[in-house]
């Protein structure tokens, strides 16, 4: 994550934003502790930042690509209302099985439907213009792939939003397979001419797409 902002502002912004409940604080926590890779969890930066934007719009059909353990599907789910669903895919048992043990201990876990296996063989199946909102957060090899059946599958005035847009900074001068990706992602929403776009240096690079 490139750090432009020292962490004690970092800390400030989080202390004056809306707080995680218990259970949000627990995952992260567990996350932290028995993952190789617990940084792949959003944070709580980004998953308030989701929130707003969910609000934004009253997005009520939400698709999430990479639950991992669950943290953001579980924040986005507390943020829409009774009626949403919002329908994520995830390609390993074990983060499935973590999510789905949050998810129970929640009463908004009933909104979230899990899709097992390769995100691209899910989405596949979706139908168009059905969703509201999507956040792209799985492997960054397929982002491109990934973003183009998501600018199908949104309404109009929808959203997308991909995380790791910056890669900690890789993306500058990309050297591995994941950064050329993401910079040539980044380089095909900025001349979509279905979508306003902006790339948002927040925590690891948010891109926010809104369909026109």
């Amino acid at each position: 994550m490139i750090k432009h902002i020292p962490e004690n502002i970092i800390e400030y912004c989080n202390d004056h934003s809306e707080q995680d409940n218990d259970l949000l604080i627990e995952l992260k926590d567990f996350t932290q502790k028995n993952e190789e890779i617990p940084q792949m969890l959003c944070g709580s930066q980004v998953g308030s930042f989701l929130q707003m934007l969910i609000r934004s719009i009253d997005a009520r059909k939400i698709l999430e690509l990479g639950m991992f353990t669950g943290y953001s599907a579980l924040k986005m789910a507390y943020a829409c209302s009774k009626s949403s669903e919002i329908h994520t895919c995830e390609i390993m048992d074990k983060h499935i099985s973590t999510a789905q043990s949050f998810f129970s201990r929640s009463e908004v876990g009933n909104k979230i439907i899990i899709y097992p296996g390769p995100a691209l063989s899910s989405i596949e199946q979706m139908e168009i213009n059905s969703f509201d909102f999507a956040f792209i957060d799985a492997d960054k090899n397929n982002y491109l792939e990934y973003y183009k059946r998501c600018r199908l599958l949104i309404k109009s005035k929808g959203i997308i939003v991909l995380d790791n847009m910056l890669w900690s900074g890789e993306v500058l001068n990309p050297k591995d397979q994941e950064s050329k990706v993401l910079k040539k992602t980044a380089s095909f929403i900025k001349g979509d001419d279905m979508m306003y776009s902006m790339l948002i240096p927040i925590r690891d690079g948010l891109m926010v797409c809104i369909k026109k």
